[in-house]
């Protein structure tokens, strides 16, 4: 896509703008917030937060492109914080070192760490936007979106409104679905079973989920086809073997469940944690290179050369500037849970070392294949297991102080490098349309600290309503990160299942080289798999059919608008299934009664007609208007 430069500034950070962006910076980082404590897994907002602000700000009189591209820009930071949110904090919970959600405490590790990210990645965006001129897809896409919204032309207006209806359409659709399922109890969330043959136990299941669908849709089919691979090997693979050898007691479901849980989740561990060293190697050498470039334009700006306004990112003396003022608020945060200032400090170096490092490799992750393959659980694995290790010979075995504190370093680690990727799209976006870098960095900020000052609020209603780590809400990454950092200090890790986990996790990334060597479109990033393996078998399953649909699309001839609804169908779908989530939980949070919902019976077939019945939606978007081939 060639660069549109916009030849007279126009108004970027404007009052309107800046309170959308706040506003759906808050709301979609809740969102995401349910959907990952809920499908372990989240998914990018840039480009409904673009056609949102599309169709609210064409309200105004005065509204052009770049006011769009900020609010999508604070949006989607807030987004993107929630995932780093949710992947690690409710492992303090989990692990009884807080009893409830702090909100002051929540806010501050999430906006430290999300502010690292925004600082860390500013150095970056000239390497790998500028110099590297990596692809970042979803970022070319949110720029697409935004430029045929504001095209010259009589129907851009109503594509841009049709979308916005669309998006809504969904939105009410799945809200709907989630509140007569979740506060009504009309059908069981997922339909599942297992068989045994002889000692063998095979369990499968599927989640009657709109939003676990449109998650497989956006991630598209060869994600969704490794993701389900992976609860294919613990389902069908493992836990048959393992009872096979081990047997089982009781109901073969219930069994199956227990040892997934105890046992072979843990697959998945090993795998993360082999996925996340290799990213680092691989991407190592490309990361030194590109960050030699930006730094060597930066020594070309101080010797007196002008940039042009497009180019113009926060002076690098700023960044360092407030790196080192950030540190500060990073110590107290350690100092506040470890016995001395030492064992704190050593921890706050050791963050900022690793957060620059996976914050590098997340946004360059995501400018290669996009922010779906972001190896952000696998290196949050590894920092927590790293952190677990070398604070395990600081201060003992046992220790709750200590697994709390690997925690915490992997908490601010995992915000950084959450926003680390998705930064580094909304930069391509806006050097796609002509945006001034700085301005997005702003707002990025702004989008950071607006959801950070939510989350701890939306996690304290979840829980209370739902209890995370309950089979309703299963955390699956803090679940995970609590298993490992308590693993360490309590001696109980299964390192047997985390071996095999990282001899698997090798082989696939054998296989992925070859993959490469071939040119094979089809590659197998490691942490795709081992997602799968962590996941209960009842979620993977509507991830791949929802990949599946999106390959359906393009066999039947879907063009790029019929794409792009079906991209804002699935955002409205995991929009409205997200918040009404945390809606039915607002009246039994503020009454602290579970049973404040009516629940009825009877209606338990409609579920798993309405699920078909969006199948169904989905396939009809992507037929082409004509209903001819692409090729006619």
């Amino acid at each position: 896509m060639e660069r549109e430069i916009v030849s007279k500034p126009l108004p970027e950070i404007t009052v309107k703008a800046v309170f959308l962006g706040i506003l759906l910076s808050m709301v979609l980082a809740g969102a995401n917030a349910y959907l990952g404590l809920f499908a372990g897994m989240t998914a990018s907002a840039s480009i409904p937060a673009a056609v949102i602000s599309m169709g609210i700000l064409s309200l105004f009189k005065k509204h052009n492109i770049l006011e769009d591209n900020i609010v999508q820009t604070a949006a989607s930071a807030g987004e993107s914080l929630a995932a780093g949110v949710i992947f690690t904090i409710p492992a303090l919970l989990l692990m009884g070192y807080w009893e409830t959600f702090n909100y002051l405490e929540v806010a501050k590790i999430a906006g430290v760490g999300g502010l690292i990210g925004v600082l860390f990645t500013i150095p970056l965006r000239r390497a790998l936007i500028v110099e590297a001129k990596l692809a970042y897809p979803e970022g070319v896409a949110t720029a697409a979106v935004l430029r045929a919204g504001h095209a010259k032309d009589d129907t851009s207006g109503d594509e841009v409104q049709g979308g916005l209806r669309l998006l809504t359409m969904a939105s009410v659709t799945a809200a709907l679905m989630k509140l007569g399922q979740q506060g009504f109890a009309l059908w069981h969330s997922a339909m599942e079973g297992a068989a045994h043959f002889g000692r063998s136990v095979f369990g499968f299941g599927m989640d009657l989920s709109p939003a676990l669908i449109s998650v497989g849709y956006i991630v598209g089919r060869n994600i969704s086809i490794l993701v389900f691979t992976g609860g294919l090997i613990s389902w069908f693979v493992a836990i048959p073997i393992y009872t096979a050898i081990n047997g089982f007691e009781g109901e073969a479901m219930e069994a199956a469940n227990t040892i997934w849980d105890t046992k072979i989740r843990y697959l998945g561990v090993g795998a993360m944690v082999v996925g996340g060293i290799w990213s680092l190697i691989k991407l190592f050498k490309p990361l030194m290179v590109g960050i030699q470039a930006s730094l060597k334009a930066y020594s070309s700006v101080q010797d007196g050369e002008e940039l042009k306004l497009e180019e113009r990112d926060i002076p690098i003396k700023y960044v360092g500037i407030a790196l080192l003022v950030l540190m500060i608020p990073v110590f107290i945060i350690y100092k506040d849970i470890l016995p001395t200032a030492d064992v704190a400090i050593l921890l706050t170096i050791i963050m900022m070392v690793f957060g620059f490092f996976f914050s590098a490799v997340a946004a360059y992750m995501a400018g290669v294949v996009g922010s779906s393959n972001n190896p952000i659980s696998g290196v949050t694995v590894a920092t927590v297991l790293f952190a677990s290790l070398l604070l395990l010979a600081i201060m003992g075995s046992g220790s709750l102080q200590g697994a709390a504190a690997a925690i915490m370093v992997g908490a601010v680690v995992c915000n950084a490098a959450a926003i680390g990727g998705d930064n580094l799209q909304d930069l391509k976006t806006g050097h796609i349309i002509g945006a001034t870098p700085w301005k997005q960095q702003v707002m990025q900020v702004i989008g950071v600290l607006s959801a950070a000052i939510v989350l701890g609020v939306v996690l304290d209603i979840l829980h209370t309503a739902y209890t995370i780590g309950s089979p309703t809400l299963s955390a699956p990454q803090a679940t995970l990160m609590k298993a490992v950092a308590e693993g360490v200090f309590q001696g109980n890790l299964p390192w047997d299942m985390v071996i095999i986990g990282a001899i698997i996790g090798v082989i696939i990334i054998g296989l992925d080289i070859r993959q490469e060597h071939r040119g094979s479109d089809f590659r197998i990033p490691i942490l795709a798999v081992a997602v799968g393996i962590y996941l209960p078998i009842s979620l993977t399953t509507p991830i791949f059919i929802g990949g599946m649909l999106a390959h359906l699309g393009d066999k039947m001839g879907a063009t790029d608008s019929t794409r792009k609804k079906g991209l804002l169908l699935a955002a409205g779908m995991i929009t409205g299934e997200a918040i009404m989530g945390i809606l039915v939980a607002l009246p039994i949070f503020l009454t602290a009664d579970k049973d404040w919902w009516p629940t009825f019976s009877g209606l338990g077939a409609l579920g798993p007609l309405l699920v078909i019945a969006i199948i169904i939606w989905f396939l009809s978007t992507l037929r082409t208007d004509n209903m001819q081939p692409e090729d006619n």
